[in-house]
């Protein structure tokens, strides 16, 4: 529903009428604004602001004469584009096009999965999980990604996640879909098709993927949605962190009620850290080595501890780690940094 444009539209027309020109002006710009609802009639059925404009509008032109058939208001000019051939306020910049519509900037969550894996929901909730096999974390209009989990060792609850493929829904003058798939022992720093970024289309650069640390670390940026993604290598296991803008995130229907990222994991799925915690690893060990890297004995520092016990292998707590280092960059809320359980 694009009630909204044609409010702005009416505005602006209106905006500089004076003297003897306001009459005429004003029935133009009446007409224009009852053409611009009439077009998205089918589109703002349900919409109140569309409703009442539609009678303000009536109102409005007996209250001033007007006739329903006349002259309109020219159209807006467009912006000029600036020196890079694009408008200032280009669609495929998710955080300026809010700016402008909105007059703030928009709100961010941020979700991680890693080592066991370990989830931590948008919403800031904590889970330790078994999830053997391939789960959600998203699936939204935007973005779809899915985890793929096999047992950390053998006859082991614990899992680790071994695969991630993420997918990037086409979208209009922005992107072409693009596919991220990342394995144990293979981060590539390009999308499946080889490119590394969103393809031919104008706002082809607003998806950007780049390596932060050769086979350990990749970057992926996709601006035209105000998203930034982290895939991590540590050990035999892969991290995903995420941060998105809140309205991309919430932008899912009923149908797409599974994912990690939103809801958790399911309570079948939940393991107790305290209670998996027997290994080849003493838990005195394991706290000494995590402790190193992750003095505050938070979430991440259990998750680590967990980890390196069920395991054995110490470089789960690069794991927790590098979830943390990411959480401290992308949380919008640096006081949520910690979580205490």
């Amino acid at each position: 529903c694009k009630i909204l444009r044609c409010n702005s539209e009416y505005v602006a027309a209106t905006l500089n009428l004076r003297g003897a020109e306001r009459g005429a002006g004003y029935c133009d710009a009446l007409r224009s604004y009852s053409r611009c609802t009439r077009r998205t009639a089918r589109t703002c059925r349900g919409d109140l602001a569309y409703h009442s404009a539609v009678h303000g509008i009536e109102d409005l032109m007996i209250h001033n004469n007007c006739s329903k058939e006349g002259p309109t208001s020219p159209p807006r000019p467009r912006p000029p584009p600036n020196h890079q051939g694009l408008e200032p306020l280009a669609m495929c910049d998710y955080e300026k096009s809010f700016v402008y519509k909105h007059g703030q900037a928009p709100s961010y969550q941020h979700c991680a999965a890693f080592g066991d894996p370990h989830i931590r929901t948008f919403h800031d909730d904590f889970h330790t999980c078994r999830v053997e096999g391939s789960w959600p974390l998203l699936d939204n209009e935007y973005l779809f990604v899915q985890a793929t989990s096999s047992p950390v060792a053998k006859g082991s609850n614990a899992t680790v996640t071994s695969k991630l493929t993420i997918i990037f829904k086409n979208m209009k003058e922005c992107i072409d879909q693009k596919v991220y798939q990342a394995e144990i022992g293979n981060l590539p720093a390009a999308f499946e098709d080889g490119s590394v970024n969103g393809g031919e289309r104008p706002g082809g650069s607003s998806l950007a993927i780049r390596e932060r640390s050769a086979g350990r670390h990749v970057e992926i940026r996709a601006e035209y949605i105000g998203t930034t993604i982290a895939v991590r290598q540590a050990g035999r296991q892969l991290s995903f962190s995420i941060r998105a803008a809140e309205e991309v995130a919430r932008a899912f229907t009923e149908e797409q009620d599974l994912q990690l990222c939103v809801t958790g994991c399911p309570r079948s799925q939940r393991i107790s850290r305290s209670e998996g915690c027997r290994g080849p690893v003493a838990a005195e060990v394991a706290r000494a080595l995590c402790k190193e890297l992750l003095p505050v004995e938070d979430v991440y520092f259990q998750s680590c501890v967990f980890d390196v016990v069920t395991s054995g292998d110490a470089n789960f707590t690069m794991a927790a780690h590098g979830a943390l280092e990411d959480a401290r960059v992308f949380l919008p809320d640096v006081e949520k940094l910690h979580i205490f359980q």
